[in-house]
């Protein structure tokens, strides 16, 4: 009798430890979104300003500024990680678009609130790229301990999943062309 009850204790220990162990994971991602979401912020923040500061020496441009209002517009409206992860992806594109386009504009380069706002934006661009790094090895962890034999028996059942990873969207893989 005393076996069976040691037994059983050492199995509910284990499942408890297994439990735990997946909430700790899953708030490691919940941080690590957090901090792009920080991140994201501060890019959305700064688009504004650069657009409007591109928008007098470019005015010719406006597809392009159109294209990266919209982007923004459409990446701060969603709330859903994988959806949030498409939209960021496109607003990237739209701002390499717009930075590729300015290089056309010597008296803009020559601007100093645009090099201001361009030397910003590459600051945050770069504390993204850290934090999209450090979400996607807590995605990976979890996603591990998720699919992982015994925790997936107790995964499942207490509402633990998979999460999407951040990935770099094809259009920001490659250098954006400008055609005049």
């Amino acid at each position: 009798m005393a076996v069976i009850v040691g037994i059983i204790v050492v199995i509910g220990l284990i499942l408890v430890g297994l439990y735990n162990n997946l909430v700790r994971l899953r708030q490691a991602v919940k941080n690590a979104w957090s901090q792009i979401d920080i991140q994201l912020k501060r890019r959305h923040d700064l688009i504004p300003n650069l657009v409007n500061t591109v928008k007098g020496y470019a005015a010719h441009e406006k597809g392009t500024l159109e294209a990266v209002i919209n982007a923004r517009a459409k990446a701060t409206s969603v709330t859903l990680p994988a959806d949030r992860i498409k939209a960021e992806g496109e607003l990237s594109g739209a701002l390499g678009r717009l930075l590729a386009v300015s290089e056309a504009y010597p008296d803009l380069k020559a601007n100093q609130n645009f090099m201001s706002l361009q030397t910003e934006l590459t600051g945050t661009e770069d504390r993204i790229a850290f934090s999209r790094q450090a979400y996607n090895e807590s995605v990976t962890q979890m996603n591990t301990a998720v699919q992982s034999f015994p925790a997936v028996l107790i995964a499942g059942a207490f509402g633990f999943k998979e999460e999407p990873f951040f990935e770099t969207p094809a259009e920001e893989k490659s250098a954006p062309t400008v055609q005049f």
